[in-house]
């Protein structure tokens, strides 16, 4: 069966990795009682790190587009290939839909993001502290649905790598293809 080639592959699994980083950091950094250091730390990484994924999904969707997924085996349903492709469409919405209320609420909430300013990049946005409230609120929100989806997503891979042994699992493992 063919697979992902190791563009796509290693596209996937550093977002992933990043993804899964970022939730308990953008947990943590709003927790009270927090000391101040340690809380800046994880403020510039989650808000650094955003824009990272925020331009790795670029690449990715930009990648996908121009090499188009290989076909599932034919023993997957196609009801099961549907759900699985709008899944799929729903984790890309929801990584960029994070990305994108995250820029908005630090930007324009008056917030540097370090890395881009290293680099001489200014805020895209003008602040306006009610649009910032917004993003921050939608950002929030967004959270619960991205680990629902996330959860859905492994459970799904789990199931295909355990349970059928159908080979979808290994059309994105290991992350590096071996020829």
């Amino acid at each position: 069966m063919a697979g992902y080639g190791t563009t796509a592959r290693l596209l996937h699994w550093i977002v992933a990795l990043l993804v899964i980083a970022m939730l308990p950091v953008g947990s943590m950094m709003v927790q009270e009682g927090l000391d101040r250091v340690t809380q800046d730390r994880l403020f510039i990484f989650h808000k650094n790190v955003g824009v990272v994924i925020l331009l790795l999904m670029l690449v990715r969707l930009g990648w996908r587009f121009l090499n188009p997924p290989p076909a599932l085996p034919d023993a997957v349903p196609a009801g099961t290939a549907r759900v699985a492709a709008l899944a799929h469409w729903a984790l890309y919405g929801l990584v960029l839909f994070m990305a994108v209320t995250g820029y908005v609420r630090v930007t324009m909430g008056g917030f540097p993001i370090e890395g881009l300013e290293a680099l001489g990049l200014h805020p895209l946005l003008p602040r306006n502290d009610a649009v910032a409230e917004m993003a921050k609120t939608a950002h929030f929100y967004g959270r619960f649905a991205l680990v629902g989806v996330i959860l859905l997503h492994v459970g799904a891979a789990l199931f295909h790598l355990i349970v059928k042994r159908d080979g979808v699992f290994q059309r994105m493992w290991p992350p590096v293809v071996r020829r």
